[in-house]
């Protein structure tokens, strides 16, 4: 695991095998970033000549190495690039994705410093949190795992602005490894992370960081009358659960409710999915594993607010136990459903775990789906959809994802949607409504389960939630992480006020 530290020693005196520094697009060619001073100077002036001639632009992405200079102690100097110049500061996302880039590319190094233009507590966050994630590697089933991760990286910075740094460090610490803990548990196959084990998962960060954890399994379900995860999970050898995970704070002023998506597995049920559509699916929990991380990451850093999370876990699957389409399902809570697509399971799962959430009266509820290709189809593979009962929250869910640098949109809850749900001639609702605007339709659904007077907002994470394609910035191939930096800034919010 790569580990993250400060120093104020001078860049030419690390003994590291690589120091990082930060290069841009400037209007007549490269230029370096603020940070590159003393390597530049071991190169008299001529390191930006040297990186261009080797093909260096300053682009975002960019990774270029040469041999560090005769003055220097480091074995090599790495200028990853930063984009368009900046004289004011580069954005926060422009040093995280920077920063990622250099982890990666120094796979296998014992350590490295890092000389990004970095001088707030943001900067150094944004370097710090970037490095850690870019670092991130899954081998749990790898014989041989390759070189591994960077070991050591250094936040180089002056006397100054040391403490800023330090506490920058340790924030991005906490929030990044429970990112990466999340990474883990939607990489994790299938047959390993099942419900129980998820839960037992759970149970065991409970233990490690002092917080509540209770679990329904399948007979308390049966007891409790959770009609739509165990619906769900009928189908399946190994039984669902509900989790609720609790953290609070003697000074907290206010309470917010996680509720996460958490199909360790969908093969659509009886609605099966067709070949090509199975493979990744064990990424379905990953609105699970983000309110998880959530919740452990807030604890660690002891945010002044009462967060209850639920982990709504189940394996959909087809067999002679599996609901069927045309099955009436009788809700938490009363609502009965009438199942007509079996694939449309994640809603079902996850009004369960609302009605739940709302008997216990927080402040706001916010649950986490990757919940419908539809939202994909809508905004690609990079962005989330961000749904709510109040538009002053999808506003602010919206600002605070931008601010954080993950990709998010508002989107609507129509109200003439409604009406194709609650067509039903047997029940009190559908759980399919019309076909366009589906990820919309799957708002509406969830809507109906939120108790009166409570906010509510819904991500949509389908799309960023995992990545197929090869890893970028700090964005590996694989489960993401997607939501949980916008859910812990959220939660800083409102311990302060906001």
């Amino acid at each position: 695991m790569t580990v993250l530290s400060v120093s104020t020693s001078a860049a030419a005196a690390q003994r590291v095998d690589a120091l990082v520094i930060g290069t841009a697009k400037g209007p007549k060619g490269l230029v370096l970033a603020k940070g590159a001073e003393a390597v530049a100077e071991a190169f008299e002036g001529k390191l930006a000549e040297l990186l261009t001639t080797l093909g260096a632009s300053g682009a975002e992405g960019e990774a270029v190495k040469l041999p560090a200079a005769a003055g220097l102690k480091a074995g090599l100097v790495l200028a990853v690039g930063l984009g368009e110049a900046a004289e004011e500061g580069y954005p926060a996302e422009s040093l995280r994705r920077a920063a990622g880039v250099a982890a990666r590319a120094l796979s296998g190094a014992k350590k490295a410093s890092l000389l990004l233009p970095a001088a707030s507590a943001e900067e150094f966050e944004a370097v710090a949190l970037g490095a850690l994630l870019g670092a991130y590697e899954y081998t749990a089933y790898k014989g041989d795992a390759g070189k591994g991760p960077v070991g050591d990286l250094v936040l180089l910075t002056d006397r100054k602005g040391s403490k800023e740094a330090k506490a920058a460090a340790e924030r991005a610490t906490a929030l990044g490894e429970e990112i990466n803990r999340a990474r883990d548990l939607i990489n994790a196959a299938p047959n390993d992370l099942n419900p129980k084990a998820f839960a037992a998962i759970a149970q065991a960060a409970g233990k490690e960081h002092g917080f509540k954890v209770e679990v329904w399994d399948e007979k308390a379900l049966t007891k409790g009358g959770f009609g739509g995860i165990l619906g769900v999970g009928n189908g399946s050898e190994n039984p669902p659960r509900l989790v609720k995970v609790a953290y609070t704070h003697p000074k907290a002023k206010q309470t917010i409710a996680l509720v996460g998506k958490g199909i360790t597995y969908d093969s659509g049920g009886i609605s099966l999915k067709p070949a090509g559509h199975n493979e990744t699916m064990k990424c379905d929990m990953s609105g699970a594993a983000a309110v998880f991380a959530t919740v452990v990451a807030a604890k660690r850093l002891g945010l002044q607010v009462n967060i209850t999370t639920w982990l709504a876990l189940a394996e959909n699957m087809p067999s002679g136990s599996a609901t069927r389409p045309g099955d009436v399902l009788k809700m938490y809570g009363g609502k009965t459903v009438e199942c007509l697509n079996t694939d449309a399971e994640g809603r079902l799962v996850l009004a369960d775990a609302i009605v739940r959430a709302g008997e216990e009266n927080p402040d706001v509820i916010i649950d986490v789906a990757t919940l419908t290709g539809a939202m994909v189809f809508a905004l690609g593979n990079r962005t989330f959809g961000v749904m709510a009962n109040n538009d002053e929250l999808r506003t602010r869910l919206h600002g605070t994802a931008e601010a954080v640098g993950e990709a998010s949109w508002p989107m609507p809850l129509p109200a003439d949607m409604r009406k194709g749900l609650t067509e039903s001639s047997i029940a009190d609702m559908a759980n399919m409504g019309e076909r366009m605007g589906g990820g919309l339709v799957a708002g509406v659904f969830l809507q109906e389960f939120v108790a009166e007077g409570t906010d509510w907002a819904h991500l949509d994470i389908a799309g960023p939630a995992f990545h197929e394609g090869a890893a970028y910035g700090y964005t590996p191939k694989g489960g993401t992480g997607s939501a949980i930096r916008t859910l812990v800034r959220f939660a800083e919010d409102t311990a302060a006020g906001a």
